[in-house]
């Protein structure tokens, strides 16, 4: 586990609770320059502290697989490091700080045979897994994801700290090619683009709506969207999902109707079945299982590479509209 900072430790602590699941993992160490954290986390965990990844390699040979969780400007660093030296690696979203580091990790992990996954975690949320199979031709999306404001990841702004979650997940459901993007943003707290909001039209003719703050007064996390004959609500938080259907259509085997909205006969309304479980706890079972099989990943760092360059694009059109429209000079 390098990394120690707030989700650093929700990592070690997954990989702990892992092993006492008899899940065949066992927390070696954790790794970070500041010891003090590092011993504190390690004591809590029973695992060792090092200061960095070359003592933890030279000091653990049998180590095959490391979380990292440091700022994005040294995932490079840090992944390279753990890939050299034999290491599969789950590097935390945004996968880099740039395109060309991006390619760089890709074929870093190609050339070394190494298992690397990015940490979209959505992907594994139970309420989105729910929601694949009734995927069809999904038309119009409306995301939204709101978060009060904290001093975590201010190294990137909004798009790459919270929106990229939901780029992943709707690159993932439309699987086409971005036509378009319209975007306006606005640094309120930090010296960096705090709320977003983003257009996005497709090759595919689907248009989606993002929203993202990290200075709001509430915490939403959902994303609904529009398909042929239905609408479909997700609750991230709640793993929860919504299937409104026209016409009546035969529910999914063992997802209960709702009953019939009296507001409009013609539409049913459905929850399918969701198996609750931690997104996280899922993530890392599921990255775990790829190092023991070799099999690809979920979210490969294809995937990751795919939803950091889109992110990249959606900031680089905040920038030019708020050059456009002189926002600057209001700053």
């Amino acid at each position: 586990m390098v990394g120690v900072g707030a989700f650093g430790r929700n990592h070690a602590r997954v990989y702990h609770q892992l092993a006492q699941q008899d899940h065949a993992v066992r927390l070696v160490g954790v790794v970070d320059p500041d010891l003090k954290r590092a011993d504190t986390l390690a004591s809590e965990f029973g695992c060792r502290a090092f200061g960095s990844i070359e003592q933890l390699t030279t000091t653990h040979s049998e180590v095959r697989a490391a979380s990292v969780v440091v700022p994005t400007l040294a995932h490079l660093q840090a992944a390279r490091s753990l890939m050299e030296a034999g290491v599969d690696v789950l590097i935390e979203k945004p996968l880099a700080s740039s395109m060309a580091e991006a390619d760089e990790l890709v074929h870093l992990a190609q050339r070394l045979g190494r298992i690397a996954q990015v940490g979209h975690l959505e992907r594994f949320n139970p309420a989105v897994r729910a929601t694949l199979p009734i995927m069809t031709k999904p038309m119009f999306f409306e995301v939204h994801r709101l978060s009060v404001f904290t001093p975590r990841s201010l190294d990137v702004d909004v798009v790459l700290d919270l929106m990229i979650h939901d780029l992943d997940v709707v690159l993932s459901f439309v699987n086409s090619p971005v036509k378009e993007i319209r975007a306006v943003g606005l640094a309120i707290l930090s010296g960096k683009t705090d709320i977003a909001n983003v257009r996005l039209e497709f090759d595919s003719g689907c248009v989606a709506n993002f929203t993202a703050s990290r200075v709001s007064t509430e915490q939403v996390r959902k994303i609904r969207f529009f398909q042929p004959r239905q609408y479909v609500s997700i609750d991230y938080s709640r793993q929860d999902v919504l299937v409104f259907t026209v016409d009546g259509e035969s529910p999914t085997p063992g997802s209960p109707a709702l009953g019939t909205p009296s507001v409009n006969p013609q539409i049913k309304v459905r929850k399918p079945p969701v198996t609750a479980e931690e997104p996280l706890h899922a993530e890392l079972k599921s990255f775990v299982d790829s190092v023991r099989t070799r099999n690809k990943p979920l979210v490969s760092l294809e995937d990751g590479r795919r939803a950091l360059g889109l992110a990249l694009e959606i900031v680089e059109a905040i920038r030019r509209h708020g050059t456009k429209v002189s926002l600057e000079q209001l700053a």
